[in-house]
Formats: structure tokens, C-alpha cells, sequence
């Protein structure tokens, strides 16, 4: 199958290779050149522009991008991809952006000709690599069925989770327990550190009790429970601070629109905040521990 692929970023590249690792001829832009020269050794066809995706003879295009106003600017500009993309051409955007504009860039591409589905990921770079990325997808049943098997040579779980948006609901809604839930853990983990017990055993008993959830099994904050987690490497790599921020903000403004109070997003996202204000931002978000062990 011919696919566009816009947004080479840490997850976009990885993505794009798998696409490759699994025989299809693949279309790259982005606006690093280093990122295209990377895809284009890998075995891709490199494309000048936007538009010059949308014009590539491509029957799927796949976006991958950092925020709301680059996706309304690939998918709604003057020159972009709606303006470009013949009728029938699938779309998939897979950045993490709010509901509300994912319905509004769908409903474009509708009036369009052009089928379209939101499917952003969880897994992270890792996932991204190793093709294990769950994909949370909102669109039709045929779109969806459509997209499936495409989807399926870059991740291991394909979620439908209903119509037009509700792909970045089930992320948004996620992203918000994971910003909660480490909070939590990193509070419970220096409180007993404090205390005067070992991590690893604190963690052993939370995680064969109640107290147990992905934060604390595996991602756990407190530097050495986890080998190879973050936390056991300095906070580097895996999620960064700002990103989680960004998706809290999204969980924020979404909520706004519908009027639902979320109170323990809202601390988690003033807690976050001032954490990267401190100059933590591109710092794992579990390195938001460090706002309970400042001696450390």
C-alpha cells in the first residue's frame, strides 16, 4: 500500500519504519531534514511539502503531530492537505490533540471526500520502536475497519472507542488517571522512604496490596525500584514532563466545554506546571518525585 506520512518526531519516525519494516511504500514530510534523510536510508520517498504528500498517489495519509493548531494547519490551510488529497484517500491522524478539534477537522475532511479516524497511541517511544503501540481510535466501523490492518504493523492493541473524537477521549481520559496516579505514587513512595523504609520494599508491599496500580508496578518513580525505568536513569527519556502538562491541559479544556469538573486534574496540572517552570520539562514526568525529595 502507498502511505503519506506526516511528522517524523520521536514516535512519527519510528512509526514510519515499521510501515516500511512491513512492505509498504511509504511518502515522508517533515520539517527536519534530518528526520526525512533518516526515513528516505530507511527505504522512503521524501516529499517537499504538505501538499506534495497529498499529491503523491498515496491512498492513506497518516499525520502524526504536536498539538491542535499544526493539525488545523496541515489538515485546514490554504495549502494543505484537504486542499490537496483526492476524494477517498483514508486519513489518520494520530497526534494527541482535544476532542473537539479532531471532530472539527473530520467533519472537513467529510465534506472532503475523504474518510477520516483519530487514533492517537499510548506506549511511548518504546512502544513506537518495537511496533507494541496501543492505538485509540475514534471514526466508523468501516473507517475503522478500514485502518485496522494498517494500524496493526505499528501496535499491538486497536481500540475502536466509537465516533469522530473519541479516540482522543479515551487518551485524554487516560493521560488524566496517569498524571493523578503518579502524583500519588510519588507521594506514597517518599512519605515511606521518609519514614525509614527500603523502596523496593515499600513498592513490593504496594504493589501485592490495594495500593497498586501501572504507576507504582511499572514506572515507579522512587530512582532504583524499576530497573530501566526512567527513574532508575536519571529521568531521561520516556514521557517528558511537558508533554504530560500538554495533556492535562487538554483534559482541562475539554472539561470546560462539558461543563465536568475535574479537581485532581486540575492540581495535578498546577503541580506539573510548576514543576517544568523550575525547568524540569523535558525531565520524565515521573521525575515529578523530585517535588517530595528536594534534598535529593
Amino acid at each position: 500500500m502507498h502511505i503519506g506520512f506526516l511528522g517524523l518526531g520521536n514516535m512519527g519516525g519510528p512509526m514510519a519504519r515499521n510501515l516500511l519494516k512491513a512492505g509498504h511504500q511509504v511518502c515522508v514530510f517533515d520539517l527536519s531534514t534530518a528526520a526525512v534523510d533518516a526515513l528516505v536510508q530507511a527505504g522512503a520517498t521524501q516529499a517537499t511539502s504538505v501538499a506534495g504528500v497529498a499529491r503523491s498517489d498515496v491512498e492513506v495519509i497518516i499525520t502524526m503531530l504536536p498539538a491542535a493548531t499544526h493539525v488545523r494547519q496541515v489538515y485546514l490551510g490554504e495549502d494543505g492537505l484537504l486542499a490537496n488529497v483526492p476524494a477517498g484517500v483514508l486519513l489518520i491522524d494520530s497526534s494527541t490533540i482535544d476532542p473537539m478539534t479532531a471532530r472539527e477537522v473530520a467533519a472537513a475532511a467529510a465534506n472532503n471526500g475523504n474518510p477520516m479516524i483519530d487514533a492517537p497511541v499510548s506506549g511511548g517511544t518504546v512502544g513506537a520502536a518495537a511496533g507494541t503501540l496501543t492505538f485509540m481510535v475514534g471514526g466508523s466501523e468501516a473507517d475503522f475497519q478500514k485502518a485496522q490492518p494498517i494500524l496493526a504493523t505499528m501496535g499491538k492493541n486497536i481500540v475502536h472507542c466509537g465516533g469522530t473524537g473519541n479516540g482522543q477521549v479515551a487518551k485524554v481520559a487516560n493521560n488524566l488517571l496517569l498524571g493523578i496516579s503518579m502524583i500519588g505514587a510519588a507521594e506514597a513512595m517518599s512519605l515511606g522512604v521518609s519514614l525509614g523504609m527500603d523502596a523496593k520494599v515499600l513498592a513490593g508491599v504496594i504493589n501485592s496490596s490495594s495500593g497498586r496500580c501501572w504507576s507504582t508496578e511499572v514506572y515507579n518513580p522512587f530512582p532504583g525500584v524499576v530497573e530501566n525505568s526512567p527513574a532508575s536513569r536519571e529521568y531521561s527519556g520516556g514521557f517528558g514532563t511537558d508533554l504530560m502538562l500538554k495533556d492535562l491541559g487538554l483534559a482541562a479544556e475539554a472539561a470546560r466545554q462539558v461543563r465536568q469538573p475535574v479537581i485532581l486534574g486540575g492540581l495535578a496540572q498546577q503541580l506539573y506546571q510548576a514543576f517544568s517552570m523550575q525547568g524540569n520539562g523535558t525531565l520524565d514526568f515521573s521525575a515529578i518525585i523530585k517535588l517530595y525529595r528536594q534534598e535529593h
